[in-house]
């Protein structure tokens, strides 16, 4: 059976519950955005770096490290606050990894096979195709917008996102995630997500309180 976890945003809370109840998982997908800028980044690195069998791709977070969003400067500034986090041979690890995984002939990427920062929304939205960058007749599995769904997308496509284990944002404050055993099953595990938000909220900032908040409310 494959676990697959993405948007875990250094939520370690979440993280240990999430692998206790992963009995009969033997190998993982990991789907991006680990740990940086986060309460727990070097401990949430450590925990996953011990899952046997895992498949890793790159997120957004692992990206702009070395990237900075230039049409977002409050992600470079939360980054430029934080730096150290993590030391630098895990930053060029984390930004090697490859955007993009196929198992058991489905790929896996982070937001879209267009672009890691750029999703599909739970509701089907004019000119989505463009996300699919060619590609056709996959099940495509993804991230970035932490809300838990799958639907036919275009050109053929079966779209699914297994939402966030850190910080779902469909209402549902439980750590969103999912395993693949000739299909997909949705899966939620429930966490002391108080203890998850004061741990934001100590890191100091505009920043930690918004992620705070989300947690909290389970959404934005």
């Amino acid at each position: 059976m494959l676990g697959i976890l993405y948007d875990i945003h250094g939520n370690l809370d979440a993280l240990n519950p999430v692998l206790a109840d992963a009995a009969g998982v033997d190998r993982w997908l990991l789907g991006g955005d680990y740990g940086a800028v986060s309460p727990y980044p070097l401990e949430t690195l450590a925990r996953l770096r011990e899952l046997r069998n895992a498949t890793w791709i790159r997120g957004t977070r692992e990206r702009w490290r070395l990237e900075p969003a230039e049409d977002r400067p409050e992600v470079g500034e939360t980054y430029e606050r934080f730096d150290g986090q993590l030391p630098e041979d895990a930053v060029q690890w984390l930004y090697s990894l490859p955007p993009q995984a196929e198992l058991d002939g489905v790929l896996y990427v982070h937001g879209s096979p267009l672009a890691d920062d750029d999703s599909f929304a739970a509701e089907p939205q004019e000119g989505e195709e463009r996300l699919l960058a060619g590609v056709r007749d996959r099940t495509i599995v993804f991230g970035h917008s932490h809300l838990q769904f799958r639907r036919p997308g275009p050109n053929s496509s079966d779209l699914v996102n297994p939402g966030s284990a850190g910080m779902p944002l469909d209402g549902d404050r439980r750590a969103a995630w999912a395993t693949w055993d000739g299909d997909f099953t949705f899966r939620r595990t429930e966490y002391d997500f108080e203890a998850a938000a004061a741990a934001y909220r100590a890191m100091g900032g505009d920043f930690a309180e918004f992620a705070a908040r989300r947690i909290e409310k389970g959404s934005d």
